[in-house]
């Protein structure tokens, strides 16, 4: 037989197919490292996306402290001066709130049901001070033991009520109601108002819708309106 180095057709073949295994190789071995290098690309980006978000909730607390901190000494400090008995319970849930927002409104999440607690010791901080011209109406329902939630998410809501509600036939109302279904929050707060107030446009709820676009993104719906002299906010956050 003829030496197969006589066989240009198949020695040509054959660099062609050993061209082709060794570049099919060569462009693997590129493609996997182009798609390491763009992972890390895309996890530094995602971890500076999560830093600037950090540092976004972070500046939104530091300016819920100051205003939140502002309205509740205020009470206090007319407590004082007129010398009342209930000064030193007043003093003792305003400690229960500074701990609150020193110790634990830093922290991702919080007990539902603590969040819950210190909403009720600050409507009593506020029931002194409006005394007998304040009619509230708080009820909770199936609240779980282990449901958390973001600190201080519910909580200027209720402030923003008493901030910005108004006195109709010498009493101011306000309504809330919490419902959970399982992961599902339902959280409905109404107060008396004035048509020519606005109170949607306050630092407070636009500090908390921003937190809320921040932390529930796609799972939350809110409804605020105001008609009939009457302030309405509703809630829903899916947690799941």
């Amino acid at each position: 037989m003829a030496p197969v180095s006589r066989s240009l057709l198949f020695v040509a073949i054959s660099v062609y197919l050993v061209v082709i295994v060794v570049s099919a190789f060569k462009l693997l071995k590129l493609n996997l490292k182009h798609s390491e290098e763009t992972k890390k690309l895309e996890n530094k980006i995602l971890e500076t996306q999560l830093k600037l978000k950090e540092q976004e909730l972070k500046y939104l607390k530091m300016q819920i402290h100051p205003h939140f901190l502002f309205n509740t000494l205020n009470t206090m400090y007319g407590f004082a001066l007129k010398k009342a008995d209930e000064t030193p319970e007043m003093i003792l849930k305003l400690s229960n709130l500074l701990d609150y927002l020193l110790y634990k409104i830093d922290k991702p999440f919080v007990l539902l049901k603590d969040d819950i607690d210190h909403i009720k010791d600050y409507i009593e901080l506020e029931k002194m001070r409006f005394n007998d011209t304040l009619k509230i109406d708080f009820t909770t329902n199936t609240v779980s033991e282990d449901l958390k939630i973001a600190p201080m998410l519910l909580l200027p809501f209720v402030e923003n009520s008493f901030k910005h509600g108004i006195l109709k036939s010498g009493e101011l109302k306000v309504k809330i109601y919490l419902h959970c279904e399982e992961k599902i929050i339902h959280f409905n707060i109404e107060n008396t108002s004035s048509k020519t107030e606005i109170p949607s446009k306050g630092i407070g709820l636009i500090n908390i819708k921003k937190r809320l676009d921040l932390l529930y993104r796609d799972n939350y719906k809110l409804k605020i309106e105001n008609e009939d002299n009457i302030f309405k906010v509703d809630l829903r956050l899916n947690l799941n």
